[in-house]
Protein backbone atom coordinates (compact mmCIF):
# COMPACT_ATOMS: atom_id res chain seq x y z
CA UNK A 1 0.00 0.00 0.00
CA UNK A 2 1.82 3.40 -0.77
CA UNK A 3 1.96 6.00 1.93
CA UNK A 4 -0.55 9.05 1.98
CA UNK A 5 1.84 11.68 0.76
CA UNK A 6 1.99 9.06 -2.59
CA UNK A 7 -1.18 9.74 -3.05
CA UNK A 8 -1.36 11.05 -6.59
CA UNK A 9 -1.29 14.43 -7.15
CA UNK A 10 -3.91 16.24 -9.32
CA UNK A 11 -2.85 17.71 -12.28
CA UNK A 12 -5.26 20.90 -14.32
CA UNK A 13 -6.03 21.15 -17.67
CA UNK A 14 -2.84 22.76 -18.52
CA UNK A 15 -0.48 20.58 -16.94
CA UNK A 16 1.36 19.81 -20.10
CA UNK A 17 1.76 23.19 -21.11
CA UNK A 18 4.05 24.08 -17.72
CA UNK A 19 5.91 21.05 -18.34
CA UNK A 20 6.97 21.79 -22.00
CA UNK A 21 7.70 25.40 -21.04
CA UNK A 22 10.01 24.18 -18.28
CA UNK A 23 8.17 24.85 -15.16
CA UNK A 24 9.31 23.76 -11.79
CA UNK A 25 6.30 21.56 -10.77
CA UNK A 26 5.80 21.19 -6.93
CA UNK A 27 3.53 19.49 -4.55
CA UNK A 28 0.47 22.57 -3.82
CA UNK A 29 -2.46 21.82 -1.90
CA UNK A 30 -3.01 17.96 -3.42
CA UNK A 31 -1.81 19.77 -6.73
CA UNK A 32 1.19 19.30 -9.28
CA UNK A 33 1.42 22.84 -9.84
CA UNK A 34 4.14 25.52 -11.54
CA UNK A 35 5.99 27.28 -9.07
CA UNK A 36 8.23 28.97 -11.67
CA UNK A 37 9.39 29.03 -15.26
CA UNK A 38 12.03 31.56 -16.13
CA UNK A 39 12.48 32.70 -12.38
CA UNK A 40 10.54 34.05 -9.38
CA UNK A 41 11.92 37.33 -10.14
CA UNK A 42 11.58 37.89 -14.16
CA UNK A 43 7.86 36.65 -13.36
CA UNK A 44 7.00 38.82 -10.42
CA UNK A 45 8.49 42.34 -12.61
CA UNK A 46 6.90 40.82 -15.76
CA UNK A 47 3.55 41.56 -14.43
CA UNK A 48 4.33 44.73 -12.34
CA UNK A 49 5.77 46.04 -15.59
CA UNK A 50 3.59 44.29 -18.44
CA UNK A 51 1.41 41.09 -17.96
CA UNK A 52 1.54 37.68 -16.94
CA UNK A 53 -0.72 34.56 -16.65
CA UNK A 54 -1.14 32.60 -13.91
CA UNK A 55 -3.20 29.51 -13.89
CA UNK A 56 -4.92 29.17 -10.78
CA UNK A 57 -7.12 25.98 -12.04
CA UNK A 58 -6.45 24.56 -8.92
CA UNK A 59 -8.97 26.71 -7.10
CA UNK A 60 -12.15 25.68 -6.10
CA UNK A 61 -15.88 26.68 -7.37
CA UNK A 62 -18.94 26.15 -5.88
CA UNK A 63 -22.40 26.99 -7.43
CA UNK A 64 -25.05 27.81 -5.69
CA UNK A 65 -28.66 27.99 -7.31
CA UNK A 66 -32.13 28.21 -6.45
CA UNK A 67 -34.72 30.36 -4.86
CA UNK A 68 -33.02 31.08 -1.67
CA UNK A 69 -29.67 31.46 -2.87
CA UNK A 70 -29.30 35.17 -1.76
CA UNK A 71 -30.20 34.34 1.51
CA UNK A 72 -28.12 31.28 2.16
CA UNK A 73 -25.08 32.94 1.08
CA UNK A 74 -25.79 35.59 3.36
CA UNK A 75 -26.19 33.01 6.31
CA UNK A 76 -22.78 31.57 5.77
CA UNK A 77 -20.44 34.08 4.70
CA UNK A 78 -19.35 37.24 6.43
CA UNK A 79 -20.07 40.31 4.01
CA UNK A 80 -23.51 41.73 3.20
CA UNK A 81 -24.29 39.90 -0.21
CA UNK A 82 -27.70 41.30 -0.38
CA UNK A 83 -25.75 44.37 -1.84
CA UNK A 84 -24.08 42.85 -4.37
CA UNK A 85 -25.87 43.69 -8.11
CA UNK A 86 -26.03 41.16 -10.85
CA UNK A 87 -22.61 40.83 -12.22
CA UNK A 88 -21.15 41.83 -8.78
CA UNK A 89 -18.25 40.46 -7.55
CA UNK A 90 -18.04 39.98 -3.75
CA UNK A 91 -14.85 39.17 -1.15
CA UNK A 92 -16.06 37.89 2.31
CA UNK A 93 -14.65 34.97 4.81
CA UNK A 94 -16.73 31.80 5.68
CA UNK A 95 -16.04 31.54 10.00
CA UNK A 96 -17.32 29.12 12.21
CA UNK A 97 -19.56 29.88 15.36
CA UNK A 98 -16.62 31.27 17.60
CA UNK A 99 -15.50 33.30 14.25
CA UNK A 100 -12.46 31.79 13.40
CA UNK A 101 -11.95 31.86 9.73
CA UNK A 102 -12.58 29.01 7.24
CA UNK A 103 -11.59 30.36 4.26
CA UNK A 104 -11.36 33.58 2.23
CA UNK A 105 -13.93 33.78 -0.44
CA UNK A 106 -15.13 35.60 -3.63
CA UNK A 107 -18.65 35.00 -4.55
CA UNK A 108 -19.56 36.05 -8.01
CA UNK A 109 -23.67 36.56 -8.87
CA UNK A 110 -24.45 35.96 -12.34
CA UNK A 111 -27.91 35.75 -12.08
CA UNK A 112 -30.61 36.83 -9.21
CA UNK A 113 -31.15 33.15 -8.03
CA UNK A 114 -27.21 31.75 -8.96
CA UNK A 115 -24.35 32.63 -7.66
CA UNK A 116 -20.40 31.18 -8.21
CA UNK A 117 -18.05 31.15 -5.34
CA UNK A 118 -14.51 30.56 -5.52
CA UNK A 119 -12.57 28.71 -2.86
CA UNK A 120 -9.40 28.36 -2.07
CA UNK A 121 -7.60 24.76 -2.85
CA UNK A 122 -6.35 23.70 0.18
CA UNK A 123 -9.95 24.32 1.64
CA UNK A 124 -12.76 23.48 -1.37
CA UNK A 125 -13.85 20.44 -0.05
CA UNK A 126 -13.95 21.00 4.06
CA UNK A 127 -15.88 24.44 2.59
CA UNK A 128 -18.33 22.41 -0.04
CA UNK A 129 -19.48 20.35 3.34
CA UNK A 130 -19.66 23.15 5.65
CA UNK A 131 -21.66 24.77 3.30
CA UNK A 132 -23.96 21.73 2.54
CA UNK A 133 -24.11 20.77 6.63
CA UNK A 134 -25.81 24.83 6.78
CA UNK A 135 -27.93 24.16 3.39
CA UNK A 136 -30.92 22.93 5.27
CA UNK A 137 -33.82 24.55 5.60
CA UNK A 138 -33.00 26.93 2.29
CA UNK A 139 -34.67 26.11 -0.96
CA UNK A 140 -30.86 26.02 -2.93
CA UNK A 141 -28.58 23.15 -4.77
CA UNK A 142 -25.23 23.03 -4.15
CA UNK A 143 -23.01 21.94 -7.31
CA UNK A 144 -19.17 21.11 -7.01
CA UNK A 145 -17.64 22.71 -10.18
CA UNK A 146 -14.00 22.65 -9.84
CA UNK A 147 -13.71 20.12 -12.42
CA UNK A 148 -15.70 21.94 -14.63
CA UNK A 149 -13.47 25.02 -14.98
CA UNK A 150 -9.96 25.99 -15.80
CA UNK A 151 -9.17 29.02 -14.29
CA UNK A 152 -6.46 31.82 -15.73
CA UNK A 153 -5.36 34.54 -14.05
CA UNK A 154 -4.22 37.37 -16.13
CA UNK A 155 -2.50 40.15 -14.42
CA UNK A 156 -0.67 43.25 -14.90
CA UNK A 157 -0.83 46.50 -16.51
CA UNK A 158 -1.37 45.44 -19.78
CA UNK A 159 -3.66 42.96 -19.33
CA UNK A 160 -6.90 44.37 -20.69
CA UNK A 161 -5.46 45.69 -23.74
CA UNK A 162 -3.59 42.38 -24.33
CA UNK A 163 -6.78 40.52 -24.28
CA UNK A 164 -8.78 43.11 -25.77
CA UNK A 165 -12.19 44.35 -26.56
CA UNK A 166 -14.59 45.43 -23.40
CA UNK A 167 -13.73 43.70 -20.28
CA UNK A 168 -15.82 43.53 -17.22
CA UNK A 169 -14.72 46.24 -14.63
CA UNK A 170 -13.10 45.87 -11.13
CA UNK A 171 -15.16 43.92 -8.60
CA UNK A 172 -17.96 42.44 -11.68
CA UNK A 173 -18.47 39.49 -14.07
CA UNK A 174 -19.56 38.72 -17.42
CA UNK A 175 -20.18 35.98 -19.84
CA UNK A 176 -18.12 36.88 -22.85
CA UNK A 177 -16.36 35.11 -26.17
CA UNK A 178 -12.95 35.57 -25.49
CA UNK A 179 -9.81 34.14 -27.36
CA UNK A 180 -12.24 31.94 -28.95
CA UNK A 181 -13.74 30.59 -25.98
CA UNK A 182 -16.91 31.18 -24.66
CA UNK A 183 -15.47 32.21 -20.51
CA UNK A 184 -16.51 34.22 -17.46
CA UNK A 185 -14.57 36.90 -17.00
CA UNK A 186 -13.90 38.33 -13.64
CA UNK A 187 -12.54 41.82 -12.71
CA UNK A 188 -10.62 40.33 -9.93
CA UNK A 189 -7.07 39.34 -8.80
CA UNK A 190 -4.91 38.43 -6.42
CA UNK A 191 -1.39 40.90 -7.74
CA UNK A 192 -2.68 44.00 -6.93
CA UNK A 193 -2.39 44.66 -10.14
CA UNK A 194 -5.45 45.64 -12.91
CA UNK A 195 -6.58 42.42 -15.18
CA UNK A 196 -8.96 39.92 -14.69
CA UNK A 197 -9.87 35.98 -14.04
CA UNK A 198 -10.86 33.61 -16.85
CA UNK A 199 -12.71 31.12 -15.66
CA UNK A 200 -12.82 28.55 -19.03
CA UNK A 201 -14.34 25.35 -19.95
CA UNK A 202 -11.68 22.86 -19.32
CA UNK A 203 -10.93 21.28 -22.94
CA UNK A 204 -10.61 25.04 -24.01
CA UNK A 205 -8.09 26.22 -21.42
CA UNK A 206 -5.00 24.85 -23.65
CA UNK A 207 -6.28 27.12 -26.75
CA UNK A 208 -6.85 30.32 -24.22
CA UNK A 209 -3.21 29.60 -22.80
CA UNK A 210 -1.38 29.17 -25.43
CA UNK A 211 -3.26 32.47 -27.28
CA UNK A 212 -2.58 34.74 -24.10
CA UNK A 213 0.94 33.66 -24.98
CA UNK A 214 1.26 33.96 -28.44
CA UNK A 215 -0.02 37.77 -27.74
CA UNK A 216 2.81 38.47 -25.58
CA UNK A 217 1.76 37.13 -22.00
CA UNK A 218 4.48 36.23 -19.62
CA UNK A 219 3.91 32.89 -17.77
CA UNK A 220 3.84 33.18 -14.38
CA UNK A 221 3.89 30.58 -11.22
CA UNK A 222 2.93 30.07 -7.74
CA UNK A 223 6.16 31.81 -6.68
CA UNK A 224 5.87 35.28 -8.31
CA UNK A 225 1.81 34.84 -7.19
CA UNK A 226 3.03 34.75 -3.67
CA UNK A 227 4.97 37.81 -4.06
CA UNK A 228 3.48 39.94 -5.38
CA UNK A 229 0.35 39.48 -3.30
CA UNK A 230 2.58 40.15 -0.21
CA UNK A 231 4.27 43.01 -1.50
CA UNK A 232 -0.13 44.55 -1.36
CA UNK A 233 -0.70 43.01 1.89
CA UNK A 234 -3.25 40.47 0.54
CA UNK A 235 -3.76 37.46 2.98
CA UNK A 236 -2.88 33.64 2.30
CA UNK A 237 -5.08 31.18 3.92
CA UNK A 238 -3.21 29.07 6.20
CA UNK A 239 0.36 31.99 6.57
CA UNK A 240 -1.96 35.02 7.22
CA UNK A 241 -5.68 33.20 8.24
CA UNK A 242 -6.82 30.43 10.00
CA UNK A 243 -9.46 28.79 12.22
CA UNK A 244 -7.40 29.90 15.61
CA UNK A 245 -7.79 33.95 14.25
CA UNK A 246 -10.99 36.17 13.27
CA UNK A 247 -11.33 38.72 11.18
CA UNK A 248 -10.91 41.45 13.23
CA UNK A 249 -6.92 40.36 14.63
CA UNK A 250 -6.73 40.12 10.33
CA UNK A 251 -7.69 43.33 9.67
CA UNK A 252 -10.54 42.19 7.67
CA UNK A 253 -13.56 44.03 9.61
CA UNK A 254 -14.52 45.63 6.52
CA UNK A 255 -15.97 41.93 5.06
CA UNK A 256 -17.91 41.43 8.06
CA UNK A 257 -21.37 42.96 8.29
CA UNK A 258 -21.92 41.73 12.15
CA UNK A 259 -25.90 42.75 11.38
CA UNK A 260 -26.41 40.21 8.58
CA UNK A 261 -26.22 37.51 11.02
CA UNK A 262 -23.99 35.07 9.74
CA UNK A 263 -22.61 31.97 11.14
CA UNK A 264 -19.88 33.54 13.81
CA UNK A 265 -21.37 37.15 13.62
CA UNK A 266 -21.83 37.45 17.30
CA UNK A 267 -18.35 36.32 18.28
CA UNK A 268 -16.76 38.38 15.74
CA UNK A 269 -19.02 41.47 17.26
CA UNK A 270 -17.31 40.92 20.41
CA UNK A 271 -13.68 41.00 19.23
CA UNK A 272 -14.91 44.45 17.22
CA UNK A 273 -16.10 45.63 20.29
CA UNK A 274 -13.33 45.01 22.72
CA UNK A 275 -10.76 45.49 20.62
CA UNK A 276 -8.64 42.64 19.24
CA UNK A 277 -5.74 41.58 21.82
CA UNK A 278 -3.32 40.61 18.37
CA UNK A 279 -3.22 42.10 14.80
CA UNK A 280 -1.65 41.18 11.56
CA UNK A 281 1.13 43.58 10.84
CA UNK A 282 2.63 44.46 7.68
CA UNK A 283 6.31 45.33 8.18
CA UNK A 284 9.89 46.50 6.05
CA UNK A 285 12.42 44.14 7.63
CA UNK A 286 16.47 46.35 7.95
CA UNK A 287 18.40 43.36 6.93
CA UNK A 288 17.59 39.44 6.46
CA UNK A 289 14.76 38.13 4.66
CA UNK A 290 11.67 37.31 7.05
CA UNK A 291 9.65 33.94 6.95
CA UNK A 292 6.29 32.36 8.13
CA UNK A 293 7.05 31.16 11.48
CA UNK A 294 9.73 33.53 12.60
CA UNK A 295 9.14 34.43 16.10
CA UNK A 296 8.64 38.17 16.75
CA UNK A 297 9.97 39.60 20.32
CA UNK A 298 6.68 40.40 22.36
CA UNK A 299 5.02 37.33 21.72
CA UNK A 300 4.44 38.02 17.79
CA UNK A 301 4.99 35.85 14.89
CA UNK A 302 5.66 36.41 11.07
CA UNK A 303 2.72 34.46 8.81
CA UNK A 304 4.57 35.58 5.53
CA UNK A 305 7.63 36.99 4.50
CA UNK A 306 9.56 37.07 1.37
CA UNK A 307 12.47 39.28 -0.56
CA UNK A 308 10.40 42.14 -2.42
CA UNK A 309 10.80 41.77 -6.02
CA UNK A 310 9.63 45.37 -6.59
CA UNK A 311 11.51 46.78 -3.43
CA UNK A 312 14.62 45.05 -2.84
CA UNK A 313 14.15 44.50 0.73
CA UNK A 314 12.80 41.84 3.20
CA UNK A 315 9.01 42.25 3.94
CA UNK A 316 6.34 40.23 5.58
CA UNK A 317 3.34 40.52 7.46
CA UNK A 318 2.52 38.86 11.04
CA UNK A 319 0.62 38.47 14.25
CA UNK A 320 2.05 40.93 17.06
CA UNK A 321 0.01 42.37 20.32
CA UNK A 322 -1.90 45.29 19.92
CA UNK A 323 0.36 47.47 22.05
CA UNK A 324 2.86 46.80 18.95
CA UNK A 325 0.52 47.12 15.99
CA UNK A 326 0.97 51.20 15.46
CA UNK A 327 2.47 52.38 12.24
CA UNK A 328 6.20 53.10 12.86
CA UNK A 329 6.58 50.52 15.61
CA UNK A 330 10.40 48.86 15.85
CA UNK A 331 9.76 44.98 15.97
CA UNK A 332 12.72 42.35 16.86
CA UNK A 333 12.21 39.40 14.29
CA UNK A 334 14.35 36.39 15.26
CA UNK A 335 15.36 35.18 11.66
CA UNK A 336 17.19 31.73 11.90
CA UNK A 337 18.94 32.55 15.23
CA UNK A 338 19.52 36.42 14.41
CA UNK A 339 18.05 38.96 15.83
CA UNK A 340 16.71 41.29 12.62
CA UNK A 341 14.70 44.68 13.28
CA UNK A 342 11.68 45.68 11.17
CA UNK A 343 9.64 48.38 10.69
CA UNK A 344 5.59 48.34 11.10
CA UNK A 345 4.47 49.91 7.78
CA UNK A 346 0.84 50.93 6.87
CA UNK A 347 -0.29 48.64 3.94
CA UNK A 348 -0.01 47.99 0.99
CA UNK A 349 3.58 47.76 1.09
CA UNK A 350 4.20 48.36 -2.69
CA UNK A 351 2.12 51.32 -4.53
CA UNK A 352 2.25 52.01 -7.95
CA UNK A 353 4.23 55.16 -8.39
Amino acid sequence: MPAASETALKRTPLHDRHVAAGARMVPFAGWEMPVQYEGVKPEHLAVRSGCGVFDVSHMGEVETVGPDATRFLQHVVSNDVEKVPLGGAQYALLTREDGGVLDDLFSYRLADDRWLTVTNASNHERDLAWMRRHAEGFDVELKDRIADYAMLAVQGPEARGLIGGELPKRMTIAEQHVLGADVLVAGTGYTGEDGVELLIPAADAPAVWDALLERGATPAGLGARDTLRLEVCFHLYGNDLSEARGPIEAGLGWAVKEDTGFIGAEAIRKVREAGPREKLVAFVAEEGIPRQGNPIAGGGEVTSGTMSPSLNVGIGMGYVPAELAAEGTRLEIDVRGKVRAATVKPKPLYRRS
